[in-house]
């Protein structure tokens, strides 16, 4: 199999503009980029490696160097159980820019996690992500709703 980087190029950068859309940043594909990464890797953090590893399954070539950049899989999971203490993870791996990114409230920051975990969808299996959600600390859930699986 020929490894095709421009194809994946191409299809990441069609991905950022769509998402940067729907996230309402315009052409900002560079901040969308951020908010993406941030949200995934504090995602991460909460589910098992195991289901990480079968969500990267089912993720295009293009996002999954960005769900593994940087991730210890032997890392003690957070003990994170609240939507706050979720979006303050969120932030922080979203590092310097997190202000800029998603303001000093969480309303933006809960938008854009919606937003992600709905645009998401296109990518991996109703089965799927009915396993990550099973797999999320009880207020947590919500952050796949139920009106995504259908």
């Amino acid at each position: 199999m020929a490894l095709n980087f421009n194809q994946y190029a191409q299809e990441g950068n069609t991905f950022l503009n769509e998402y940067a859309k729907q996230l309402g940043m315009g052409k900002d594909t560079e901040k969308a980029g951020r908010i993406f990464v941030s949200i995934m890797h504090a995602l991460r953090e909460l589910i098992s490696v195991e289901e990480s590893l079968q969500l990267i399954a089912q993720l295009p070539t293009f996002l999954k160097g960005a769900y593994v950049n940087g991730w210890n899989p032997k890392k003690k999971k957070s003990g994170i159980k609240h939507l706050d203490e979720f979006i303050e993870l969120v932030k922080q791996f979203d590092g310097r820019s997190a202000i800029h990114d998603y303001g000093e409230e969480n309303d933006l920051a809960e938008t854009y996690i919606d937003v992600t975990f709905l645009f998401l969808r296109k990518y991996v299996s109703l089965g799927e992500m009915e396993d990550i959600r099973n797999e999320l600390p009880k207020d947590l859930k919500s952050l796949i709703y139920s009106n995504l699986m259908f």
